[in-house]
């Protein structure tokens, strides 16, 4: 056992984690473990590949499905939100254009602001959860939120900007918005175990998501039953890596485009970070990272371009992730 995963391992039994661990450094695989159940009810242990949501760190996948249309001449970033919403949305500014919705300056209400947020597993939606199932079904969500501040004046993250560019982006494709995705980010990235599950049809090697590190208590009423342009993918270490690779590759979208994503956009100093389009940086180096938490999920994947250096933690409970994910950022910078 090599010191690394004598490390995470008492992380890991410390803290009752449940998930799954990886740490690349070039082509070295010097980690990749799996802790805990996937399923308490039936003790189904995570496996190396079991899916788990990911939260938040949809949103990368979302910028860049967004980004290749860009690249297509579908849009521009400066294509404005009202010109493809029509009437809909009413309260979206018509000046908020795609490129403040990717970089969370847009300064449109949020349907799940985190600002405002109290605990991560209240319940939180105003309609059924099993009446979210395609992008078009949240425009009953995300109506009615005035704006926070004009367009472009600051940095506000912004999850209801990213359902919004899902809408923009599967109404100026055609195509509905998960298969965009799927077709436009998954596959060239191979990343064949990323998907838009259906949280109450959820297969075999998909991890349930539970709210706390014991009890039998699950996420399914907490969150929508398909996720959108903000949440809800799921995904494995080895299909995460590979977004990594592909990512910075320039195979999902070309290398101009990958150096407008990763150039900082705003200072988030609240965070220790900084923001680009669809993902945060590092706030003085060189890594680039997703980061996703909700009711039973947590998540966070850090990329050194530089260093060529890449650890994944996937986690099915709300707050597993972070102690590991801490205790790995340490040994990055050390």
């Amino acid at each position: 056992m090599s010191p690394l995963e004598q490390e995470i391992d008492l992380v890991a039994a410390a803290t009752a984690f449940a998930g799954v661990v990886r740490v690349d450094h070039g082509e070295d695989v010097r980690l990749l473990k799996a802790y805990g159940l996937a399923h308490r009810g039936y003790a189904v242990t995570n496996a190396v590949d079991t899916q788990f949501g990911i939260a938040s760190g949809t949103k990368g996948l979302t910028a860049l499905a967004v980004l290749s249309l860009i690249e297509e001449g579908r849009l521009e970033l400066s294509t404005t939100a009202r010109s493809v919403l029509g009437d809909d949305l009413p309260l979206i500014s018509a000046e908020v254009t795609v490129e403040q919705l990717l970089t969370h300056r847009s300064g449109i209400g949020d349907f799940f602001d985190e600002d405002a947020m109290g605990d991560v597993n209240d319940y939180v939606l105003p309609i059924p959860v099993h009446e979210l199932a395609s992008t078009e079904d949240y425009l009953r969500v995300l109506d009615g939120f005035p704006a926070k501040f004009l367009p472009d004046e600051q940095f506000s993250y912004c999850n209801g900007g990213y359902v919004v560019l899902a809408l923009i982006a599967e109404r100026s494709s055609g195509t509905p918005f998960h298969e965009l995705v799927r077709h436009r980010v998954c596959e060239p990235a191979g990343m064949p175990d990323t998907h838009f599950l259906r949280s109450d049809e959820l297969g075999s090697r998909a991890a349930r998501g539970y709210l706390g590190v014991d009890g039998p208590r699950t996420n399914i009423f907490h969150l929508p039953v398909v996720g959108s342009g903000d949440g809800g993918i799921y995904s494995t270490a080895d299909d995460i890596h590979a977004l990594w690779a592909a990512f910075f590759a320039g195979k999902i979208v070309a290398p101009n485009w990958v150096a407008e994503m990763v150039r900082p956009r705003s200072d988030v100093p609240w965070e220790s970070m900084r923001y680009g389009m669809g993902f945060g940086l590092h706030e003085s180096g060189p890594g680039v990272m997703l980061v996703g938490m909700d009711a039973g999920v947590s998540f966070n994947t850090v990329h050194d371009p530089v260093a060529d250096f890449t650890y994944t933690v996937l986690s099915n409970t709300s707050d597993g992730a972070w102690p590991i994910a801490r205790r790995l950022a340490g040994l990055h910078t050390t």
